[in-house]
């Protein structure tokens, strides 16, 4: 059986297990749903942080980039299993974080990392969840703003709630590990 489909599948049981949980939930974006997805659960458990930095290689591998970046404070994890399984893979991805705001002291940047990264440097944004896209939206429009490209944004849930079209809009194609329906019959199948 082909590698990648028993590390999702087995992410999936992680996933479930940890960090999915149904009930009446109010989102980041305002919007009412039926499940909750606490991606920082798995993404802070060495085996789901392993998993992630494994498949999330696999998808970044051919798109050409020249590191990592994302949102604290769900992509951090992500982003530090992604450039150590990039590493043992024979890729030098440094990260990229984008605070919510500046900061108010010290550099007052927004972004942290800027030391690993050049002028042109194409980005790949990571995401746990990606809903309507707001948050991701922003972080790319930062890092673009700071003289990176950004084309692609990887994600471990799409919510399929606007977020890969409202990337379209800005020129992004999302690429998700899992979509909520691949999520539940890919734990059920392992």
């Amino acid at each position: 059986m082909d590698d990648t489909l028993n590390l999702k599948k087995r992410l999936a049981k992680i996933l479930l297990e940890k960090s999915y949980l149904e009930g009446d939930f109010t989102l980041s974006s305002g919007l009412k749903s039926d499940y909750y997805f606490d991606c920082r659960q798995t993404s802070l458990h060495p085996e789901g942080a392993w998993l992630m930095g494994r498949i999330f290689t696999g998808l970044l591998a051919p798109l050409g980039v020249n590191g990592l970046g994302g949102m604290t404070l769900g992509a951090d994890p992500i982003i530090s299993a992604v450039m150590l399984a990039g590493r043992e893979a024979g890729f030098n991805w440094p990260g990229l974080i984008v605070r919510k705001e500046a900061k108010k002291h010290g550099t007052g940047r927004n972004l942290e990392g800027l030391a690993n990264f050049k002028a042109g440097c194409v980005v790949g944004m990571l995401e746990d969840v990606v809903s309507t896209g707001g948050s991701v939206l922003k972080a790319c429009e930062s890092v673009r703003a700071a003289g990176f490209k950004v084309r692609d944004v990887l994600c471990v849930l799409d919510r399929e709630m606007g977020g890969r079209e409202a990337l379209a809009e800005l020129g992004c194609e999302l690429r998700a590990i899992f979509t909520r329906a691949e999520l539940v019959k890919l734990a059920a199948a392992g």
